[in-house]
């Protein structure tokens, strides 16, 4: 046992009477070497919680996790996003925890060494968890949790409750698995964690255990309507598990707890200003709140973040660009929230001494820094109460941060590029001076390209040319064009549709065109200026989602060149590419959606407005989409989609607010504000000359 031993190497030698054999080494080494990942986490759910319960948890604590799965008993069940089911088909208890032991085995038991299973009634503190399992030795078979004593059992076997998680080491589980299949014929019990738990002790012999090693497994029971928030037990600021969580709202409150008092000490707090004061800037290079990323630095005055003014009431930086706005949903909340935090801190930091009460927000500033979160500075008037009862009223100004969270990477359905896009393009008399160009982009970009789309015409003939359409057809010259395009690729045929119609509404032509096509046809609505490139195709491909995510892009719309150059050369595309224009964020001319998307959003639409066909007249197809149904709009600038500058045509027997949007579009499509100021001081002085 005192043996003193020194490594030796070993040359190597081949007999070169055997054969050579090549060795196939692993892809990585940690495989080589046989290392394990730490901890996997299973969580028990069921029908009537998966989309409550469960998706809290997932909400929660699931991003803590290395890995962590959900099982189910349900058959073919509908698994909300962002979330790995494991549906057994199969809801009784016993048989769920036999089969999901038995799953976790066959799938991860080489994997990980440790493995955690809770059920979505219970709240974990997850960081806990994985620190609990590197203090606990991986060689011993353990079976940890809140130990309970079986009802008319042996006084010392113990079982662990499945309402406040276990954990199981890869040894126990590997011994286990052999057993399993008797356990289920031979023991009969109504709970399946007490029938894992008499499982383990009959086969294994080793009972649940709350504490281990020197570490203890603190849980806490919740009583009916607990308020976490102003619970002080020792046992509750120390818990690892707690349960039973009623709800999803009562998960997310216990998140916002226990996330509230692991937050970095005073303690922490202090080491970090005395290393500040090592480092190169020194103590001037400390920012506020300790901890947090320093403020946003603009290099100019182009990057300086704006503050927003607000009131209790009120909102000086409006969505739509209006002056002033109601404060009212997740804003309001949010106002009264910071308030609400700003006080408790007050009070906090100077009590028993002095109370704060609010008597009226003064002054309140806001803005989002993507460095660190969201900044306030608030000017209140306080009440402040001392000991003996006497009061003060004063102003002070106080400054807030609420910070950024971890970045959690959105789950998304995976799509391709190689879908068939179907380009829908209204045409009106007002719109033929632009078709030729239209087709000849398309032939070139699509046509020529053998891209997969195809391209629809829909022709609205004002009532007047339609009863004179068999003498003079106003659109004759464009099926002409069609008719030459159609000689020269002869494999491609380009449909046309016509309306006859006094107010061409975006939403009734999209009606017609719907119900001629396949309910998973892909629609690109385009309009008579877009120069169409496989760029753009492509974006529209990846950025519109069937049942998830619709897509309207903002197009660049260019100047007019008679102001921007006045005589000048155009300058070149290659130089000055998007820089004599801007992003038309009144039009929602383009869009890009799928057919049964778009019948299930009318069918709402329909279902609310009833007869009154009128209201279509007042909407487009952006509207549908926002207000009858769930799906996410994703409204983003579009390089691809550059427009030459046209002066569009506004049909004042559209809606106010869409012939204002219009009139808008031309107004600021014309120049730039430094644009017109020369233009105008150009005219002036031929004027005064």
């Amino acid at each position: 046992g005192h043996e003193d031993f020194r490594p030796r190497i070993v040359p190597y030698y081949r007999d070169p009477n055997k054969p050579y054999k090549k060795v196939l080494r692993t892809r990585y080494i940690q495989t080589e070497l046989g290392f394990h990942e730490r901890l996997f986490v299973a969580v028990l759910t069921s029908k009537a919680t998966l989309n409550t319960l469960a998706v809290a948890v997932n909400k929660t604590v699931a991003h803590h996790f290395p890995r962590l799965l959900y099982f189910t008993g349900l058959r073919s069940a509908k698994v909300p996003h962002g979330m790995v089911l494991v549906a057994h088909g199969d809801e009784r208890p016993i048989w769920l925890m036999y089969e999901t032991v038995h799953y976790i085995h066959q799938h991860f038991g080489s994997d990980y060494d440790w493995f955690y299973v809770m059920q979505d009634d219970t709240y974990a503190q997850a960081e806990q968890v994985k620190a609990l399992v590197t203090h606990l030795s991986i060689n011993q078979d353990v079976y940890l949790g809140r130990a309970e004593e079986f009802i008319g059992g042996d006084e010392q076997a113990r079982y662990c409750h499945g309402g406040f998680g276990y954990l199981i080491s890869r040894s126990l589980l590997l011994k286990l698995h052999p057993h399993l299949d008797s356990c289920r014929n031979e023991i009969l019990s109504v709970r399946p964690d007490e029938w894992l738990g008499r499982c383990i002790i009959d086969f294994l012999g080793i009972s649940c255990v709350s504490q281990l090693q020197g570490q203890h497994y603190h849980t806490y029971e919740l009583a009916k309507n607990t308020e976490p928030e102003k619970e002080e037990e020792e046992e509750f600021q120390a818990a690892l598990a707690v349960h039973p969580v009623s709800d999803m709202t009562l998960m997310y409150r216990l998140h916002k707890h226990f996330s509230r008092i692991s937050m970095p000490s005073l303690f922490a707090q202090m080491q970090i200003r005395n290393l500040t004061s090592l480092t190169p800037a020194g103590e001037a290079g400390l920012t506020w709140p300790v901890g947090i990323n320093a403020p946003f630095l603009p290099k100019s005055r182009f990057e300086v973040i704006s503050w927003d003014y607000f009131t209790e009431q009120h909102l000086f930086s409006c969505p739509d660009g209006s002056p002033k706005c109601e404060l009212s949903g997740a804003s309001k909340a949010d106002v009264s929230e910071i308030i609400e935090s700003a006080l408790e801190q007050l009070n906090s930091r100077y009590q028993p001494l002095l109370r704060f009460s609010k008597r009226q927000l003064l002054n309140g500033y806001r803005r989002f820094d993507p460095t660190r979160g969201m900044e306030y500075t608030l000017d209140l008037l306080l009440e402040a109460v001392t000991q003996k009862g006497h009061s003060h009223v004063l102003a002070k100004r106080v400054s807030l941060v609420r910070p950024l969270s971890k970045v959690e990477i959105i789950p998304m359905p995976y799509v391709t590029e190689a879908t068939r896009v179907q380009l829908v393009l209204p045409l009106t008399v007002q719109d033929l001076d632009f078709v030729a160009n239209f087709l000849d982009m398309f032939a070139m970009n699509t046509l020529d390209t053998h891209d997969n789309a195809l391209l629809t015409l829909l022709f609205i003939y004002h009532p007047y040319d339609a009863q004179r359409v068999s003498q003079v057809d106003v659109f004759a010259g464009v099926k002409a064009m069609v008719g030459e395009l159609e000689k020269r690729y002869t494999e491609v045929k380009i449909p046309w549709i016509s309306v006859k119609t006094e107010v061409p509404s975006q939403v009734k032509l999209m009606d017609i065109v719907s119900k001629k096509h396949p309910v998973d046809t892909l629609f690109f609505l385009a309009s008579v200026w877009t120069e169409i490139n496989m760029e753009f195709r492509n974006r529209c491909r990846m950025n519109t989602i069937s049942n998830w995510q619709v897509f309207f892009p903002v197009h660049f719309q260019e100047f007019n060149p008679a102001l921007v150059y006045r005589g000048e050369q155009t300058a070149s595309s290659s130089t000055d590419f998007l820089r004599d224009g801007h992003f038309d964020r009144h039009s929602f001319a383009e869009a890009c959606f799928y057919n049964s998307d778009y019948m299930t959003a009318r069918t709402k639409l329909a279902a609310d407005i009833l007869d009154r066909d009128e209201v279509l007249e007042s909407m487009e197809v952006f509207d549908v989409f926002l207000h009858y149904s769930g799906l996410h709009i994703f409204r983003a600038v579009e390089p691809g989609l550059v427009q030459k500058y046209a002066l569009r045509s506004c049909n004042p027997r559209l809606s106010e607010e869409l012939y204002h949007r219009c009139v808008l579009s031309n107004l600021e499509g014309l120049a730039s504000r430094s644009h017109l100021a020369m233009a105008l001081f150009e005219q002036e002085q031929a004027n005064s000359t």
